[in-house]
């Protein structure tokens, strides 16, 4: 399960060194094997190898009518692994797709993790506060 939010900078090389407490669970669960591919709503998603191949049959599985999302999602998808320093590679076409040139936010989401330029997400995250929450948060007791 992976939590939390890491302000991070890639290399020269567009490099991301994932922080020392998910190495270990990387390590473990996947063999140090990450897939990487668009979100939506402008992010990166970086899975563990199981996870991926989750998310990937459940998405190869949708019917004709979603076939311009499995190409967003499957026909974008880049295998990575984290070196022995604990970094993995975002492609250029990836980190342009998201926007991502060099400082990001590493966010924990439970399965798998985003990445987000920091711009665009501290700006996301100012105006969903903005906001009202979603009524599915009416009867959530915090």
């Amino acid at each position: 399960m992976f939590q939390g939010a890491s302000s991070l900078v890639l290399d020269a090389k567009g490099r991301l060194s994932v922080p020392t407490r998910h190495r270990e669970v990387l390590a473990a669960t996947a063999n140090n094997q990450l897939t990487i591919t668009r979100h939506p709503h402008g992010c990166l998603m970086i899975f563990p190898r199981p996870e991926w191949e989750k998310f990937r049959d459940r998405i190869a599985a949708l019917p004709m009518e979603a076939q311009w999302w499995k190409r967003i999602f499957l026909g974008n998808a880049m295998d990575g692994e984290l070196d022995g320093t604990g970094r993995v590679l975002i492609s250029p076409e990836l980190r342009a797709a998201a926007g991502i040139e060099k400082e990001t936010m590493l966010l924990g989401m439970g399965n798998h993790f985003e990445l987000w330029d920091k711009t665009t997400y501290e700006a996301k995250e100012a105006e969903a506060m903005k906001g009202a929450m979603p009524d599915v948060f009416k009867d959530f007791s915090f």
